[in-house]
């Protein structure tokens, strides 16, 4: 029972599939920040242009006598 016990433990620690597993983790969480830190470019980008064009469009005055 007891070399049972030892070679099941020789047996993990020599063991890669956990490794690939955290290889994965690594990169996904990777992948995550960078599409975060793009996303978060992107939006503060989006605001200042959406709010340049709301003033844009908000200092215009619409003619309507001729309708």
């Amino acid at each position: 029972m007891k070399a049972l016990l030892i070679k099941d433990c020789r047996n993990f620690l020599h063991s890669e599939d956990g490794a690939v597993t955290v290889d994965w983790v690594v990169l996904t969480a990777a992948v995550v920040g960078l599409g975060t830190i793009a996303g978060a470019v992107v939006w503060s980008k989006t605001g200042t242009a959406a709010s340049q064009i709301a003033t844009f469009i908000g200092e215009r005055s619409i003619n309507t006598s001729t309708f």
